[in-house]
């Protein structure tokens, strides 16, 4: 029995510091780590009142999509996005339609 709690724990640190490491070097799971905080990014920014802003990351390049109201908050999304740990540059597809 103690031998399986070994083994079992062994496993799990192993997935672990494995999941760790793609987050960190990039990759799919590095890029949805950074597409999950440009998205919270974006809905915790104040003067960004929108939810039609869809995110994507690929190779650490963010991908904005969807429609603003103003070229102000498109600015302000772009602006955003760039600031979060991670992102290399930041492609906007954001269409201003009031």
């Amino acid at each position: 029995m103690n031998l399986l709690k070994r083994t079992t724990t062994l496993l799990v640190v192993t997935l672990v510091l494995g999941t760790a490491g793609c987050a960190s070097t990039g990759g799919f799971f590095g890029d949805a780590a950074i597409t999950t905080r440009v998205k919270t990014a974006i809905f915790n920014e104040p003067e960004l009142k929108v939810m039609n802003i869809g995110v994507s990351t690929e190779e650490n390049v963010v991908h904005l999509s969807g429609t603003v109201k103003t070229r102000a908050e498109r600015a302000k999304a772009i602006q955003v996005a760039r600031k979060v740990e991670g992102v290399k540059a930041v492609k906007s597809d954001l269409a201003v339609k009031p």
